[in-house]
């Protein structure tokens, strides 16, 4: 397969795909029906189109009926007054005026067979569009119903995208306040340790000294207090010779 056959398929394949995923049934059809009483319309346009070519043809061959008439009377005028001549006259403009109405009964029977057969189509193509818009409204229907359970479901189930990135966000949102806390907790600990100076505190240069020395002195009594309870290996070793020298 050439580059441009297989760069011709991936192209029709993304477009097949991109219309797939947009493509709503409930639009199609009503899109499908739309075009089909659009039909409907044009065979009630070519309906009237053949009754109002019929009904011309008709007031032709009426005019023609009443102008053979006429040339009867002047035949019948022109032989009582001795006017053969005028009388064949009027005789051959009645022949071909027959022959007129000759063909036009014939068009016009060809009309009125046609008007027949488009009203017999405009029946059926009738027939069919109201089954297709009864059937269009059940699958509209059905789809709709199926499409608002599947949402229910997805948001349910959290599977859809908004409840996807609702999820996503309560996640952020709890990485966000553990990384707070825990540099809340880091700042407490840097201003326990005298790392950084709590700017909110009223205690001056003075006062952070002699607490500081305080702590110092609390902590020295503390060792001394601890020293005295609980003896050194030293201290032992002084107090096991002297007892020793005390016996000798």
């Amino acid at each position: 397969m050439s580059l441009l056959n297989r760069l011709s398929t991936v192209i029709k394949a993304k477009i097949s795909k991109f219309i797939d995923k947009h493509e709503d049934p409930r639009e199609t059809l009503d899109y499908s029906y739309q075009k089909q009483l659009e039909l409907l319309q044009n065979v009630k346009r070519g309906i009237a189109d053949v009754v109002t070519a019929k009904k011309r043809l008709e007031l032709q061959k009426a005019k023609l009926e009443a102008n053979i008439e006429e040339l009867n009377t002047q035949a019948r005028d022109a032989v009582s007054v001795g006017r053969d001549d005028l009388a064949r006259i009027a005789l051959e403009r009645k022949k071909d005026s027959m022959a007129q109405i000759d063909s036009l009964v014939a068009q016009i029977s060809d009309l009125e067979n046609e008007q027949a057969k488009l009203i017999n189509t405009e029946k059926r193509l009738s027939a069919k569009i109201e089954a297709f818009r009864t059937k269009k409204e059940t699958i509209k229907a059905q789809y709709s119903a199926a499409e608002a359970q599947v949402k229910i479901t997805e948001a349910v189930t959290g599977i859809s995208e908004e409840m996807a990135d609702v999820g996503l966000s309560v996640q952020r949102a709890d990485e966000k306040t553990e990384e707070m806390k825990a540099r809340a907790q880091a700042l407490d600990e840097l201003i326990e340790a005298g790392t950084l100076k709590d700017v909110t505190s009223d205690e001056t240069k003075v006062d952070e000294e002699l607490r500081k020395i305080k702590s110092k002195d609390e902590v020295e009594n503390e060792l001394k207090i601890l020293k005295e309870q609980i003896p050194t290996k030293k201290r032992v070793a002084e107090q096991e010779g002297e007892t020793q020298e005390v016996q000798q």
